[in-house]
């Protein structure tokens, strides 16, 4: 009878278990910025599905010792060894196989989301947002996702070159001659990058996309992505560039097709003149040293000559 109780409270105890794990899960979208591409959706679905099975881990160890504890305590003065475990062939099997299972699963999840990305047009995952519960980041002034004709506005925009380099963001647009250190993209329709390096390793990240891509040196990279939600976001370097790594930043808007070719008319009519680049203007002022270091940093490059902003 005793142990039919025991078999009782640990499956009570596994139920627990899982329902504590897939509301954590469930939870974890909220954890994260907003959704701002088609591929997010794939990213916070694998994360929020790592998350569980972290969960179910922890919570299935801790479950574990604790009933161990209540269980298998040994009485009052009684100091000797406990049974050894060493050669139970048992044990070795579940301390082997159930690794391995769980990281070839998380594995081939992983491999099908990454084939999965770039695949899809927004309509296919625009209508499943998860947003998060505490509301948008301070440095994304999102608004409202444009679905309008989303079924329609997926062919691809012209192809984007962005030129990476200590410590600037610069981004072209050929078809217009626009050289702009802001980037611009279209909503609902698929963003071309050009990814290049001009000196060190660098990495293109923006967290409401939820894409991340290494540039290397002397390696151009077709990079593509869908946005779907209007707004203003911020690019990040996401590889340590040097000393003025910190403002490696640069502003990246979601336009409504209108707003997009009215702002490369706009900046198309300008003259270009060199950029502000913070990197340059904090280098060239007179350092403020207690002591002399002698230490050695990196000349900035000159500030990029762009059509828009000035």
């Amino acid at each position: 009878m005793l142990r039919i109780l025991e078999y009782i409270v640990l499956a009570i105890g596994v139920a627990i278990i899982i329902v504590i794990s897939y509301w954590m899960a469930i939870w974890s979208y909220s954890w994260l910025p907003v959704q701002a591409t088609t591929d997010a959706q794939r990213v916070d679905n694998i994360f929020s599905f790592m998350v569980m099975l972290s969960s179910i881990l922890f919570l299935g160890i801790i479950g574990m010792i604790s009933y161990s504890i209540v269980t298998c305590r040994a009485p009052k003065g009684d100091y000797r060894e406990g049974h050894p475990s060493r050669g139970d062939i048992r044990i070795e099997a579940l301390w082997t196989i159930t690794p391995i299972v769980l990281v070839l699963v998380i594995a081939g999840y992983s491999f099908y989301i990454y084939n999965s990305m770039d695949l899809a047009g927004p309509t296919q995952i625009l209508g499943h947002l998860h947003m998060p519960l505490g509301g948008e980041p301070a440095y994304a002034e999102t608004v409202a996702a444009d679905t309008t004709n989303a079924d329609t506005n997926t062919e691809s925009a012209e192809t984007i070159e962005v030129i990476a380099k200590q410590w600037s963001w610069t981004f072209r647009y050929p078809k217009e001659n626009v050289t702009s250190t802001e980037l611009h993209l279209p909503v609902n329709r698929r963003a071309r990058l050009l990814l290049q390096s001009k000196d060190v390793l660098h990495g293109f990240y923006v967290p409401e996309f939820r894409v991340k891509q290494d540039i290397i040196p002397d390696r151009p990279i077709d990079f593509q992505f869908i946005p779907t939600r209007l707004g203003k976001y911020l690019l990040k370097d996401s590889e340590f560039s040097g000393t003025y790594f910190a403002l490696m930043q640069a502003d990246v808007y979601v336009d409504s097709p209108d707003n997009y070719a009215q702002w490369l008319k706009q900046a198309a009519s300008r003259q270009p003149a060199p950029a502000s680049n913070r990197a340059v203007s904090e280098y060239t002022q007179p350092p403020k040293r207690v002591f002399k270091t002698n230490w050695q940093t990196v000349l900035p490059a000159d500030p990029p000559v762009v059509n828009y902003p000035t």
